[in-house]
């Protein structure tokens, strides 16, 4: 008989399934809130209680024998009448040793039953732990080739019944050609798993650094070159920079202010191959030189007979 002192437990209601509910339905309620209150995975007394609470409600429904019984109890709120009728099989408390496990169980529970503990409910819905994910700055430099990264996060972990952090520390290998954006998934890394499950995965999520020099478009790269008036007038070899060292470029005579020029094979690494840079010309006039500049710019002006607005006339 239940204690008079004790509250009566409504397993059904902590669990959220109806009393006329089947086993299966009762089994998806626990599973479902097990995940949701596990301490290993939520911080806090709170959850850890709820967690205790819905654990003891699979214990009792989720055994057919428990469960005839406590259907009699709350049946006669929460005392078993005078002709009460055990069903096949079942013993009550200490002489029920097949219903033993280490741990404990609510005063309610203990009433009932007497004594027993949560292993068999934790046996019974092996918990994986959670992913994490977390930002990977990678130069572009480092997606030339593949590239060992060092990487320190932390990890919730259960410690004498309290959610503490724990600092980890790998060593990655990030693959050549990520792109920013990808995820790197190395796996069983992320939180431990609780009653046997699988540990969690740790994402990484690329984050490529800006660079002074390149902008990123897509697998190619994009690099402004300022050119003197005279070296886009006359020609020139300049020197620009790569990823993987400088190159001589030809800058073609008469070239123009924004022309594109692409360079094969300079760019990033992917799946589909190497992409290229392409370099962006921008005329850059010189400071003011004095007299003698002045009067070359004024007789090439003169000898030029150039308009760079002639095309507006005929527009208008």
């Amino acid at each position: 008989m239940v204690l008079s002192n004790v509250e009566f437990k409504d397993y059904y209601r902590i669990l959220g399934v109806d009393p006329e509910a089947d086993k299966a339905d009762i089994k998806k309620a626990y599973r479902r809130l097990a995940r949701k209150y596990h301490p290993d995975l939520n911080p806090g007394e709170e959850a850890e209680e709820n967690f205790k609470e819905v654990a003891e409600a699979w214990e009792v429904l989720g055994d057919d024998t428990r469960r005839a019984e406590y259907d009699e109890l709350r049946r006669f709120g929460g005392r078993r009448p005078s002709d009460f009728e055990p069903p096949p099989g079942w013993q009550s408390g200490a002489d029920a040793g097949q219903h033993h496990f280490s741990g404990d169980f609510s005063e309610f529970f203990n009433s009932i039953f007497g004594g027993g503990g949560f292993g068999e409910a934790r046996r019974e819905a092996p918990l994986r732990g959670n992913d994490i994910e977390i930002e990977m700055p990678v130069f572009l430099e480092e997606t030339l080739a593949d590239c060992e990264k060092p990487v320190v996060y932390e990890i919730p972990v259960l410690s004498e019944g309290r959610m503490r952090s724990q600092r980890k520390s790998l060593n990655v290998t990030i693959p050549a050609g990520v792109a920013d954006g990808e995820r790197v998934r190395l796996k069983g890394q992320g939180t431990p798993g609780a009653a046997g499950g699988a540990a969690g995965d740790l994402y990484l999520h690329i984050r490529l650094v800006p660079h002074p020099l390149f902008d990123v478009e897509g697998r190619n790269l994009s690099i402004t070159l300022p050119v003197a008036p005279w070296e886009a007038a006359l020609g020139a070899k300049v020197a620009v920079p790569t990823l993987s060292g400088q190159i001589n470029l030809t800058v073609a005579p008469n070239s123009q202010s924004g022309q594109r020029l692409r360079v094969r094979g300079k760019g990033l690494p992917g799946r589909g191959g190497q992409g290229d840079l392409i370099v962006v010309l921008k005329v850059v006039m010189p400071p003011d030189s004095g007299d003698k500049a002045r009067a070359l710019w004024r007789e090439l002006a003169a000898s030029a007979a150039f308009d760079p607005r002639s095309e507006w006339g005929k527009q208008a």
